[in-house]
């Protein structure tokens, strides 16, 4: 009994369920084209139907165990369905709704650190293509959110110039009322240090003078005594030290004379007369090696030396 009553409650099941597909609408498929809608609560609905399967789908490609090949399909489906969502937004528009480009907060393309990077065509699959979750981390695409290495640009010798000015070369210095009261100050006291020194080497002088007694400087003990005979004998040490320079300047101008000297050849050398004739007669004994035999040229020399022919 229990075995009918189920197999009747099952067919009573089967038969709601059917009475309730036949009242229910048939399901409308999204148009393929976007400009086929003439209605813009049909192109809200389907914009957020696609909106849905973009969350599906973004969902699923976060699982790295799917595969690269199924990855990579995923990652084309989404990238997929946000041009055709860009498409329904901008029918969406021109059929007097709202603009959800304008006021789109979407999140822009981040690299697996979440860094927002900025990649207009990675993959050369048209501009605006974008990678999902595990599809980041796919060979190939990690490569394109490395961010290569720095080179500094070595300036030319035209952009240094070109930063060159007046103030480089300290032409600026003046102007800023700093330098002028340090150069005096430093000035002032090197004035009064040259000043006291040469006071000093004339009273030493003239104590030194003071101290000579034919001709020859008196015996002087310590500090005092020293600085008599520096200043002294500092003339007398100019004058060997300018005769010392002079004899070496005559000595280098006289080894530049010697080495001047026209060469003077101790052999006697051949003159060009000479040479010539010696040039032709060895010309003449290659041609005739080259156009006589051994034997003609041995009868041709006895017969010089019986003669006495010297040529």
């Amino acid at each position: 009994m229990a075995r009918n009553e189920e197999k009747a409650q099952s067919m009573l099941n089967r038969f709601i369920t059917m009475k309730q597909d036949e009242k229910r609408k048939p399901r409308e498929r999204r148009p393929y084209l976007a400009s086929e809608c003439r209605d813009l609560a049909d192109a809200d609905r389907w914009r957020a139907e696609i909106l849905r399967e973009i969350g599906v789908k973004v969902t699923e490609i976060q699982n790295e165990g799917l595969g690269e090949h199924r990855l990579r399909d995923l990652n084309d489906e989404i990238n997929k369905l946000l041009r055709e969502r860009g498409h329904w937004e901008r029918r969406i528009l021109e059929l007097g709704g709202r603009d959800y480009a304008r006021s789109s907060n979407a999140p822009l393309m981040t690299d697996l650190d979440g860094n927002i990077v900025a990649i207009p065509n990675p993959s050369g699959r048209g501009p605006g293509y974008r990678y999902f979750g595990a599809a980041k981390k796919l060979p190939g695409v990690r490569e394109l959110f490395d961010k290569p290495p720095e080179v500094r640009k070595r300036r030319t010798r035209y952009e240094i110039h070109k930063r060159i000015n007046a103030g480089y070369y300290g032409y600026y210095d003046d102007e800023d009322g700093v330098l002028e009261p340090l150069e005096a100050a430093a000035e002032k006291r090197m004035r009064d240090e040259v000043v006291t020194e040469w006071h000093r080497v004339e009273r030493v002088r003239r104590e030194a003078m003071k101290g000579v007694v034919s001709g020859e400087v008196a015996a002087a003990g310590g500090r005092g005594g020293e600085a008599a005979r520096e200043v002294l004998f500092e003339e007398v040490e100019e004058e060997v030290e300018e005769e010392r320079r002079q004899e070496e300047e005559k000595r280098e101008r006289e080894k530049g004379e010697e080495a001047g000297r026209e060469f003077v050849a101790h052999v006697p050398l051949p003159d060009e007369k000479e040479i010539e004739r010696m040039v032709l007669e060895k010309k003449k004994k290659e041609l005739l090696s080259k156009y006589t035999s051994d034997t003609l040229q041995d009868e041709q020399k006895e017969a010089k030396e019986m003669l006495n022919v010297q040529r």
